[in-house]
């Protein structure tokens, strides 16, 4: 074998090693933003929140509507509290966003949206009838609004949402009080 046929054959092996090499590295870098971009939430503080559909659980609706977009809110200030039946801390806060949404109810400003977790119809309805919540709730079997809105920890999670679409405060975990939530929204206002 003479020293030309060496250095061709050592040439493309080269060529092919560093080939390979880039296609591994843009490969692992794809990779690394796809998981960027799923750990990065979708509404951030600061930012607007993403339109999204809400189908309401009969007798829960909002204004007689039985489906509307989250932008048919803008203008108002928005609550979407997200929660399950089987989650014991949205069972503490139950009572005190019912009693702060009575004394809001009557407002024309200001919305409460409770968002059911992958719950089962017979599971939410035992739970809306125990805590007597009268503001509107909505389903979400398929995690389509949560995923929007990023569940960060777990339910219950709260968002505070102004006027004009942007998120303003989100609350992990349950509301220790009446006065809290009102503070919050209040902050907003």
């Amino acid at each position: 074998m003479t020293e030309e046929t060496t250095n061709t054959k050592r040439g493309l092996s080269i060529w092919v090693q560093v080939a390979v090499w880039v296609f591994v590295v843009g490969l692992l870098g794809l990779v690394a933003f796809g998981l960027r971009r799923a750990q990065n939430p979708m509404a951030v503080v600061g930012d607007r929140v993403p339109d999204f559909d809400l189908v309401f659980y009969e007798g829960y609706e909002y204004n007689g509507q039985k489906e509307m977009k989250l932008s048919d809110l803008q203008g108002k200030i928005v609550l979407i509290n997200i929660w399950a039946s089987w989650c014991k801390p949205c069972e503490q806060e139950a009572p005190d966003l019912e009693e702060a949404w009575q004394f809001y109810k009557d407002s024309d400003d200001v919305v409460f949206i409770g968002v059911d977790y992958v719950d089962t119809p017979a599971g939410a309805n035992e739970y809306l009838t125990k805590f007597n919540i009268s503001f509107p709730n909505a389903p979400d079997l398929k995690s389509n609004i949560s995923s929007i809105l990023n569940r960060q920890m777990g339910v219950p999670e709260t968002y505070i949402i102004d006027r004009e679409g942007v998120l303003q405060n989100i609350k992990i975990g349950p509301f220790t009080s009446v006065d809290e939530i009102i503070s919050v929204i209040e902050s907003v206002r």
